[in-house]
């Protein structure tokens, strides 16, 4: 009996601002990694996310959304999107369903007709129009490429996404396991707890502060935790200083960064309810991914113009001469 193929490689999922390309990527692998938020351009940088079963590994590679660029970050999240194509065995464009497609969705098309690879179209959020509209909508978008297939979906409401990953392990090649079958994320705790802070502060935000912010980790470190004072301890009882065994705690000073003092007073808000509303939510957060306690301690600074200064991009980690690296 033929023994099945094992079939791994890379997957870059690229898109327009906003089109769900980071929700589905947590849906397919079954774990919240990359950040969303109702907001454009929430994913800055490509992360790497693994999804591996007996047919073979995924590795996707979720990119910032694409779009004119208006500053040197801006020009940084195009760059990750469209070197990300040169790097990956198959390429899932996504979409959402319109028959409009404009200069973004022909440049996005030009591009992927250079990285000459596999092509997938996803087209997303199928929940939010007239299911006889739909046909119509992918019809569109076949005169504007040779799609090797076109899947609807809706990420969010998980409608049709096993059929994306079908359409993907017909196209890998075999190949080895890249990652331990335990590896979700080549991500560092440091780089998920600063989006995790991020993607907080942009909820709880909303429309009152734009795009303009980032969020520095300065501090880090893990430590076991006291055992805490029992009832029946004595004050003064050296026993209320021991360390939990089985407990570890990690302290996090993160720096909100944003372009404007008037933006500042409404991140920390009132009395400094606003901050405090944006690191409860993202202690909360953190503690859950790391199944650790968190002592987290979020600041704000003011730094001007951040996204046109290329010292200030690349000390957060947005550094377009990393990108050949990767």
């Amino acid at each position: 009996m033929k023994k099945d193929i094992f079939r791994s490689g890379f997957v870059g999922i690229v898109g327009r601002p906003n089109v769900g390309k980071s929700t589905l990527m947590n849906h397919l692998i079954g774990q919240k990694i990359a950040i969303t938020s109702a907001k454009p351009q929430t994913t800055r940088s490509q992360i790497r996310t693994v999804y591996t079963c007996e047919r073979g590994q995924v590795i996707f590679l979720d990119t910032p959304g694409i779009h004119k660029a208006e500053n040197k970050l801006g020009e940084y999240m195009d760059d990750v999107a469209f070197e990300t194509l040169s790097q990956v065995d198959v390429i899932l464009w996504l979409v959402e369903p319109t028959s409009f497609s404009g200069a973004g969705e022909r440049l996005i098309a030009s591009k992927l007709k250079l990285a000459k690879k596999p092509v997938i179209l996803v087209m997303n959020k199928i929940d939010t129009v007239e299911k006889k509209l739909v046909p119509g909508y992918m019809d569109m978008y076949r005169k504007l490429y040779p799609f090797d297939e076109i899947i609807p979906v809706s990420a969010l409401r998980s409608v049709n996404t096993d059929s994306v990953l079908d359409a993907i392990f017909a196209r890998l090649p075999e190949g080895p396991m890249y990652y331990d079958e335990e590896t979700v994320t080549d991500q560092t705790m440091r780089a998920i707890a600063s989006e995790i802070i991020r993607e907080k502060a942009l909820r709880c935000l909303k429309e009152e502060v734009p795009h303009g912010i980032a969020v520095e980790i300065q501090t880090m470190k893990e430590r076991r935790r006291k055992a805490g004072r029992k009832p029946e301890d004595q004050p003064g009882d050296p026993s209320s200083d021991a360390l939990d065994p089985a407990g570890m705690i990690w302290d996090i000073e993160a720096v909100i960064i944003t372009e404007k003092d008037s933006h500042k007073g409404i991140i920390i808000g009132k009395g400094g309810s606003m901050l405090k509303k944006i690191a409860t939510q993202a202690r909360l957060a953190i503690e859950e991914m790391a199944g650790e306690q968190v002592n987290l301690k979020v600041f704000v600074k003011v730094r001007k113009d951040w996204r046109d200064n290329a010292g200030i991009l690349r000390s957060l980690g947005y550094d377009p001469k990393e990108l050949s690296r990767k």
